[in-house]
């Protein structure tokens, strides 16, 4: 059997924090799910979020929302 790579659960973790970031800021917000994608996607907290090594995508994503409005 094979088991998922590190990178592969970085990335599945990642993909599943945004889409939930994006939903937090459409219901917060109001806007549209292009808005609230661009909100998330250009955040000070999207690098850190990608970094692979600072595994900060695997911290819930109501934590990581609150962070995201804070910078």
């Amino acid at each position: 059997m094979n088991h998922p790579t590190h990178h592969q659960i970085a990335t599945y973790l990642t993909n599943y924090v945004l889409s939930e970031l994006v939903k937090y800021v459409m219901e917060d917000t109001g806007c549209s799910i292009e808005e609230a994608m661009e909100r998330v996607y250009n955040s000070s907290l999207m690098p850190a979020l990608q970094d692979e090594e600072g595994e900060l995508y695997v911290q819930s994503p109501a934590y990581l929302y609150e962070l995201m409005q804070k910078k």
